[in-house]
């Protein structure tokens, strides 16, 4: 993987953009377009990690209230997951989508959990080591309208960042 491949100077720019409030989307498009390196968002959270940098986005999150429009809903925040224990259930999103986190992955996946679409329709989904996202329906066929799948995305991204993944 070329995520880990920067040299010294590399470090220190990126460096440079966290200090300077860029946020992981913003760092993954200067990667490529400044040091030609192509990564997934995942392998620039690993790097930023190696780096033991924390980015803006990240930080501020937790300290004011803009959230995704779906946290309200969730209920009393249960406790951060503990390896070792079962799936955090979904609860009910306000667009009818809801995403859990699995608490230990799934063999192969970097990453998994459920989704429950507006619909009421299932799936599992998993990111892979590459980065990739994979759903797999309990409904064979089933394939969720374009907007459940956005939903489900920001969704997910919300709840990836909240458990500083």
């Amino acid at each position: 993987m070329a995520n880990m491949s920067l040299n010294d100077e590399q470090r220190k720019t990126v460096s440079r953009w966290i200090a300077e409030g860029a946020k992981l989307s913003d760092i993954q498009k200067r990667l490529e377009t400044e040091f030609e390196l192509r990564m997934t968002y995942l392998e620039v959270r690993l790097l930023i990690d190696e780096l033991k940098l924390t980015p803006k986005d990240q930080e501020s999150a937790p300290r004011n209230n803009r959230t995704a429009p779906a946290q309200p809903s969730k209920g009393p925040a249960p406790p951060t997951p503990t390896k070792g224990v079962g799936p955090k259930e979904p609860a009910p999103a306000l667009g009818g989508v809801s995403v859990s986190v699995d608490r230990v992955a799934r063999p192969g996946a970097v990453v998994s959990g459920k989704v429950t679409f507006s619909d009421g329709k299932k799936a599992d989904w998993h990111l892979d080591q590459f980065g990739r996202l994979a759903l797999a329906a309990e409904e064979a066929g089933y394939r969720p309208s374009p907007s459940d799948l956005q939903t489900f995305q920001t969704e997910l991204q919300s709840e990836l960042q909240s458990l500083g993944l």
